[in-house]
């Protein structure tokens, strides 16, 4: 069995699932599964994705876990009261070959939202090794450590990026569940402060780690049915999850739409009561220099805000970006498939997206074009024109 704990999954899952029982609880969603790679047949795997589906669809929250997530400070006593009564349903999730016979295969979760946001990250992490344990029979694990040695040699054999902090965030995209969890074990005993915590909920419990983790692209991207007008989008998502948190998990996300349009929306408001922002599309540096001139554009020290770094970074990347702007902002990051999937083998590059809400299209037009996944193409050029986004 490969998923064990509910809490094996991302932090914002959680925090997502909080707002949609409280502002969204009848809101109806699908989801559609996407490999980016080229040439990768998945079909010789549904039957046994399925049945380790059917195994995640068995579990419950045990009451360590539930007394666990009420003890965290954002999270609110109903909404673990629901989760003490919630299992995944799997009349809400088909997965069959793609009738395209491309070797890809269909997931295809649908269903009130409630009710279905926590399959994306276990199904994909499901997917995952599911395909490594079946293509991969002798998996080099000296390798890996090998590179994660290297890795980590990187960032403490240098005084000058003692200050750098970092998490994890490759649960979707790991190799397996147990290298996951030695991965994170030997980046707490070796990076000491370095290493901040991790976004999945389970290890962060059992290993007494700091669980990490706000909003994600599915958010954003139903509350363009669920907003009072598509031009407001991104600003009813923003004063929504700012009236659910109050002031905590402040980092909002900015490439729903693309930088130009999410710096158009966060005006001084928004500079002012959100902790920063996470990048997760288009040129980190270029990025970066953007936000930090628009803060002081709107008279905000960008010295007391946060940036977070968290688009296919690798452990160069993260010091040289941490090098560029370390003396005028704060920085963090959040690292997945390149901390917990890296022993030799070429990864997957494998989602899950939200596409439609309410029956209607949602999509996101992100800076790296690739990125974006939407079956409506006449949406899609409606929603570049509401925002003002070319291309």
């Amino acid at each position: 069995m490969i998923i064990t704990s509910l809490l094996d999954t991302d932090l914002y899952k959680f925090t997502m699932m909080q707002v949609v029982l409280h502002h969204f609880p009848g809101a109806q969603v699908e989801y559609r599964f996407k490999c980016r790679n080229e040439g990768i047949d998945l079909r010789p795997f549904v039957g046994a994705i399925e049945e380790e589906v059917q195994n995640l669809c068995s579990l419950r929250f045990r009451e360590r876990e539930l007394d666990y997530l009420r003890g965290l400070r954002f999270i609110k006593s109903d909404f673990v009261d629901f989760l003490g009564l919630f299992q995944m349903n799997h009349k809400y999730i088909t997965i069959a070959p793609s009738p395209k016979d491309d070797g890809e295969i269909d997931i295809v979760i649908r269903g009130p939202w409630l009710h279905t946001i926590l399959f994306e990250v276990p199904v994909l992490a499901i997917v995952n090794e599911i395909y490594f344990r079946e293509t991969v029979r002798l998996p080099d694990y000296a390798e890996g450590r090998r590179r994660l040695e290297a890795k980590i040699a990187l960032l403490a054999g240098d005084p000058d990026l003692a200050g750098l902090r970092l998490a994890d965030y490759g649960t979707r995209r790991r190799f397996s569940r147990l290298w996951h969890e030695e991965v994170l074990l030997t980046c707490r005993e070796k990076l000491g402060a370095i290493f901040t915590g991790t976004s999945n909920v389970h290890y962060a419990m059992k290993h007494g780690m700091t669980p990490l983790g706000t909003m994600a692209h599915e958010y954003l991207q139903a509350c363009q049915a669920l907003g009072p007008r598509l031009r407001d989008t991104q600003v009813f998502g923003f004063e929504t999850w700012a009236r659910e948190y109050r002031g905590d998990l402040g980092i909002a996300l900015s490439d729903v739409y693309g930088m130009s349009a999410f710096l158009r929306d966060f005006d001084m408001y928004f500079c002012k009561l959100f902790d920063g922002a996470r990048h997760d599309s288009g040129d980190p540096f270029e990025w970066g220099e953007r936000l930090i001139s628009h803060y002081e554009a709107n008279r905000v020290d960008p010295k007391t805000k946060t940036l977070v770094f968290s688009d296919a970074l690798t452990f160069p990347l993260m010091a040289a970006l941490y090098q560029r702007f370390r003396d005028r902002t704060r920085v963090a990051f959040g690292i997945g498939t390149n901390l917990t999937n890296d022993l030799g083998h070429a990864p997957l590059q494998i989602v899950i997206k939200m596409v439609r809400c309410n029956g209607q299209p949602v999509a996101k037009l992100s800076d790296t074009p690739a990125k974006n996944m939407c079956d409506d193409a006449a949406y899609l050029q409606y929603l570049r024109q509401v925002f003002e986004i070319q291309g």
